[in-house]
């Protein structure tokens, strides 16, 4: 990467000083995490909370753990001399394939399941550690018992109302939700807007799939659909590109192109949700490269200080919007596009601080 690595440190002189851009090499398919975790450290609220931990005197007390090795290589990047470079995220690595036998082996892995489980990971460590701090004080649960909030609750959790209304009392039942990303259904030429308001849609509870109302004390037709109640500050959105075919008995990828746009609001898509219109701002999509759910690649795109760049692992480059557009998919099914958008990351414009 020299030459790639003096052409870019060439083109982001203008860039601030302290931002670095570093590519992570590959430690055999590891090009899931490599991707994901690209687009965390550009996810400036995540990465100023990770890095005010990684000297946190919780951090220098605290047993070896996924988070504490994410930490130290969010602050080797973010403290290197070089703006430019390869970093090898080891330690990273070897602590995920030991606390997960899902990433041990070298098969083709899942980004969304490796951001699933980080972040899963980080809020559940996080909460230990608050809980072991504050275990004589009786005011850290809430009187529901409910476990402590981490600022990973505070950046990704949003709140879903699962709104289940009976046909034959009319009666209500609402269930709320946490989720850390949402998981939307694609169709061929379709836009990131309709997948939202297909997964707001209402569907029929009938047959096999009756309702048990409380109040009939028996199974009933209803409708039912999910709500977005809350956004997150970060919402992350995931195209399930990955679906089991019936007729190949198999998974196959979809190649679907789903447009989305890097200004969003759901203003059109929710009724009833907080922030619904405030705007989110595209600043990272994880791209799979390749034509099915076993094997292909993983890279991503981030915007940093304005300028859109292309992680490859170890490889850096800097790029525009144009090119992050061509990640939508192919118009045809069977075309020769195989870049597609499997997560995308938005941050609420209200929510930034600046940076």
């Amino acid at each position: 990467m020299g030459a790639n690595s003096s052409k870019l440190e060439k083109a982001l002189t203008e860039l601030p000083d302290g931002e670095r851009y570093f590519g992570l090499e590959n430690f055999g398919n590891t090009c899931y995490a490599n991707s994901v975790l690209q687009t965390l450290y550009f996810c400036r609220p995540f990465r100023d909370r990770v890095l005010q931990y990684a000297t946190s005197a919780a951090a220098k007390s605290a047993e070896d753990s996924l988070l504490l090795c994410l930490a130290e290589l969010f602050y080797q990047i973010h403290t290197h001399k070089k703006k430019t470079g390869i970093i090898a995220p080891k330690r990273f690595v070897q602590r995920l394939k030991r606390d997960n036998e899902l990433f041990r082996s070298y098969m083709h892995q899942d980004a969304h399941e490796f951001l699933n489980y980080l972040l899963n990971e980080c809020s559940e460590l996080l909460e230990k550690e608050q809980v072991q701090k504050h275990k004589a004080s009786s005011t850290l649960q809430g009187t529901n018992g409910a476990p402590p909030t981490t600022w990973v609750h505070e950046l990704f959790q949003g709140k879903l109302v699962n709104e289940t209304r009976c046909l034959q009392c009319e009666t209500v039942t609402n269930r709320e939700e946490a989720f850390y990303d949402l998981s939307l259904e694609i169709e061929q030429n379709s836009s990131l807007t309709s997948c939202l308001q297909n997964f707001s849609s209402t569907e029929t509870l009938d047959a096999d799939d009756k309702f048990f109302c409380d109040k009939c004390q028996c199974l009933q037709e209803a409708q039912k659909r999910m709500k977005v109640k809350m956004l997150p500050r970060i919402l992350c959105l995931h195209l399930k590109r990955f679906k089991y075919i019936e007729q190949y008995d198999r998974m196959r990828k979809l190649m679907y192109r789903v447009v989305f746009p890097f200004e969003l609001k759901l203003r059109n898509t929710t009724d009833d949700c907080q922030q619904a219109d405030q705007e989110m701002a595209l600043f990272g999509v994880v791209v799979h490269v390749g034509s099915g759910p076993n094997h292909g690649h993983y890279v991503s795109f981030v915007k940093s200080h304005g300028n859109w760049l292309y992680f490859d692992d170890e490889n850096v480059e800097l790029t525009d919007e144009e090119t992050v557009q061509s990640a939508f998919g192919s118009t045809q099914e069977y075309g020769s596009c195989m870049d597609h958008g499997y997560i995308l990351f938005y941050e609420r414009l209200d929510a930034q601080d600046g940076s």
